[in-house]
């Protein structure tokens, strides 16, 4: 019986051990979009939504590049279920673990900020 119970404790703390990992930063990864769902030419950003806000807080684009931000909502314990650029009248549903794709506009030298549904987390694009 002591055994087992042993054997029982080290395998679950196996499984929550392994469910603490930390997720790779690495934009390829399972929660990224491929590579191929851009167009050629169009700079991609991955954008992470997670209970911190928006990760990249501040993304620089030069004026009349074409630029798609791809926003990623990894965390269910936030309100930033949905992204909006008040300036441009945008607003996108961001379900959870799949990429939403944005365009934004870069005709124009301006900053875009973009915040969750409630306004609690901000972030912007600076149009330079």
């Amino acid at each position: 019986m002591r055994g087992t119970l042993v054997l029982v404790l080290a395998g679950s703390l196996g499984i929550a051990a392994s469910g603490c990992d930390k997720k790779s930063d690495d934009p390829r990864s399972s929660s990224a979009p491929a590579a191929s769902a851009v167009a050629a030419g169009v700079r991609a950003v991955p954008i992470t939504v997670d209970n911190k806000g928006f990760t990249p807080s501040s993304i620089d684009v030069k004026k009349g590049e074409k630029v798609q931000l791809l926003f990623t909502r990894t965390s269910d314990e936030t309100c930033a279920k949905e992204v909006v650029f008040p300036e441009i009248s945008l607003k996108k549903e961001l379900p959870l673990n799949k990429a939403v794709a944005l365009d934004v506009p870069t005709d124009a030298p301006r900053t875009l900020t973009f915040q969750c549904g409630m306004g609690m987390y901000k972030s912007k694009v600076v149009i330079n």
